[in-house]
């Protein structure tokens, strides 16, 4: 999934960017005042409320610092079979690890989805021990038992056998070592996502029935977004299905005539985006492609300047360019659109633009794959 357009950048670990989504802020307010209003309170009497707030506040951001580390034991392990990870996004049910393309086989996939608990449950090792060290200081004390709990907790929880959780990768890799079988392995992981998802709606709406309003709501919502993100698997791995053993030359756009580079943004958009509703345009020297315009490009463009803007001035220099080659599977294209954050990608063929493939000519294309398929 992606989780990237709304995000703060941290920096990068081990040449992994680290990203924060502005949801992230949301729930480390909300996770502060439940340790501060309830579970502290409970656990530890004749606090402050001072004490109550601050251990509250470093408790909440230490989970999200083990949530760190827990994506970070997949992320690791995936680079180390040579699996590309974009980012690792921490936002409002966690953070995930944006791994960039399936693992190459079923043990890779088990060990890359095993990493992030068995590091929760290292940590909750760890703050279990460090207990024993801490009793004379009731404050330490409190934080340390937290955070052995709640990784131990996020450790089972993970581990439910549910696509998209660890236990779901871990039941797709199990399944698909068995089986041989990729896409059917997916498709029984997700279902089973769906399944548990499902599971957490209900039990949400009878706990919020039952008088626990909040932790009811909290449940059937984490419970909906395993289920659409399950749903989301399943999507794909049925477009995978259909898109799989077909390739960019047989859908992309051959007609692709290079727009003048002196064209001006106000004469394109009247003529070319208005009068035919494209959305990219190849821009041309002397016949030659030199770069890429499009819709986002020409926005960026105050209106009142569009008059004197050329295109080749607003375009992309064609060496920028994401590109790709006729004999490419289709599929992998399609990938790349959703990667890259492109709409569009220039096909090229030994050195020379052949034609010009769309996210539109793929989901038309898609179309009349399941109606032949019907």
């Amino acid at each position: 999934m992606q989780l990237t357009k709304h995000t703060l950048p941290l920096g990068r670990v081990f040449g992994i960017p680290v990203d924060i989504d502005y949801s992230w802020f949301l729930i480390l307010g909300l996770f502060t005042w439940l340790l501060a209003v309830g579970y502290f309170p409970y656990q530890f009497k004749h606090w402050s409320a001072a004490e109550y707030w601050i251990v509250g506040a470093i408790s909440a951001a230490m989970l999200f610092v083990c949530v760190l580390l827990h994506e970070f034991g997949h992320s690791l392990v995936a680079m180390h079979y040579k699996v590309p990870v974009s980012r690792i996004t921490l936002f409002i049910f966690g953070g995930v690890s944006e791994i960039a393309a399936e693992p190459p086989s079923a043990s890779a996939e088990f060990w890359i989805a095993i990493a992030g608990p068995a590091v929760s449950l290292a940590l909750g090792g760890l703050f279990y021990v460090a207990r024993f060290f801490v009793v004379g200081f009731t404050p330490v004390l409190a934080l340390v038992e937290y955070l052995a709990l709640i990784n131990v907790v996020l450790a089972i929880f993970n581990l439910v056998p549910g696509f998209p959780l660890d236990g779901g990768r871990v039941l797709r890799a199990i399944i698909w070592g068995s089986s041989k079988d990729f896409q059917r392995a997916t498709m029984l992981a997700a279902n089973t996502g769906r399944f548990f998802g499902y599971a957490m709606i209900f039990y949400g709406i009878w706990r919020m029935l039952t008088g626990d309003l909040f932790e009811g709501i909290w449940i059937a919502f984490v419970g909906w977004f395993l289920e659409s993100a399950a749903a989301a698997q399943i999507q794909q791995t049925m477009v995978k299905g259909l898109l799989v053993g077909h390739k960019v030359s047989e859908v992309m756009n051959r007609n692709f005539e290079p727009l003048p580079g002196s064209t001006t943004l106000e004469e394109l958009v009247e003529k070319h985006v208005l009068g035919t509703g494209r959305r990219a345009f190849i821009v041309g020297h002397n016949g030659a492609p030199v770069g890429l315009l499009t819709l986002t490009g020409i926005r960026q463009i105050p209106r009142t300047n569009w008059p004197i803007t050329t295109a080749e001035q607003a375009m992309i220099p064609f060496e920028q360019v994401k590109t790709i080659t006729p004999t490419a599977e289709l599929w992998t294209a399609f990938e790349k659109m959703g990667r890259d954050g492109v709409n569009q990608l220039p096909v090229v063929d030994d050195g020379h633009m052949v034609g010009m493939l769309s996210r539109d000519d793929i989901v038309d294309y898609l179309r009349l794959l399941q109606q032949l398929r019907t």
